[in-house]
């Protein structure tokens, strides 16, 4: 599958399921490689992301946020082909949203407030000195701003 197609059918479902094919398609390409742990964190920070509002009101506005996540660095035409690794993301996103509807009190959170993550062995983003939440495998988490849900 390439990254186009499924941005594309995002675009078609409707919102529940382009949020999960979204978030889905970020944990894949951001984590695949690592433990269902740390795939479980950068589901969060989206879905924390999604919460506050500043980045969109939905999960697929998160993700394709103009140089956020890596639906909008890499080119549309990568491809997402390895099978196992995707049944796992897909796995993953799922049960986290399932997590994150419960109210916030219940939920189990792996890296609590974090609002940014970075592989900083590749990457040196300009708030790599912000407050550090955790290290799960490549992934450094970090709290760079507060983030309240929005009201509704």
């Amino acid at each position: 599958m390439k990254l186009a197609w499924i941005l594309w059918l995002a675009s078609v479902l409707p919102p529940p399921a382009a949020d999960s094919l979204c978030l889905s398609t970020t944990v894949y390409l951001e984590a695949r490689d690592q433990s269902v742990r740390g795939q479980q964190a950068v589901a969060e920070v989206v879905m924390r992301r999604r919460d506050s509002g500043l980045w969109g009101p939905d999960l697929c506005s998160v993700v394709t946020a103009r140089k956020q996540f890596a639906p909008s660095l890499v080119s549309p035409r990568t491809r997402l082909s390895n099978a196992d690794a995707w049944a796992e993301a897909v796995t993953v996103a799922l049960e986290s949203e399932r997590n994150w509807s419960l109210p916030p009190g219940e939920r189990r959170e792996i890296v609590p407030g974090a609002s940014h993550f970075a592989a900083t062995a590749i990457a040196a983003p300009s708030w790599r000195t912000a407050y550090q939440v955790a290290t799960i495998g490549d992934h450094t988490f970090f709290k760079v701003q507060s983030l309240r849900p929005r009201k509704s």
